[in-house]
């Protein structure tokens, strides 16, 4: 499900941006995992420290929910970081399930995103 509403446009558009900065700055195509998270965040912290092994199969992308121009996503998720997007997509929240990362990572590969 792809959530358009207030300023989330602002980030499909950035996220849009990153796509194509990084089509451009090879021939692979990278997804762009949004990590919504504040701070403190230890949760968040142990979720970077698990995607680190993976770090050259996507960007990440960080969305602080506490700041104003976020303030829908911290609505939606304020009790809920970490919480993870795949390309504008809810993946997962709370901790980060590998084997649905491996899937999505995988099946975006194989269709060339």
């Amino acid at each position: 499900m792809l959530w358009f509403q207030g300023n989330s446009m602002q980030l499909a558009k950035y996220s849009f941006r990153l796509l194509l900065r990084n089509r451009s700055a090879s021939k692979t195509v990278l997804p762009v995992l949004t990590l919504f998270t504040k701070d403190p965040c230890p949760l968040c912290d142990e979720a970077k420290e698990v995607l680190e092994a993976y770090k050259n199969r996507f960007i990440l992308q960080e969305v602080d929910i506490t700041l104003p121009e976020n303030s829908a996503w911290y609505q939606r998720y304020k009790f809920d970081i970490p919480v993870f997007h795949l390309n504008g997509q809810f993946l997962m929240m709370h901790r980060v399930d590998i084997s649905k990362l491996e899937k999505q990572l995988q099946k975006l590969e194989r269709q060339g995103l």
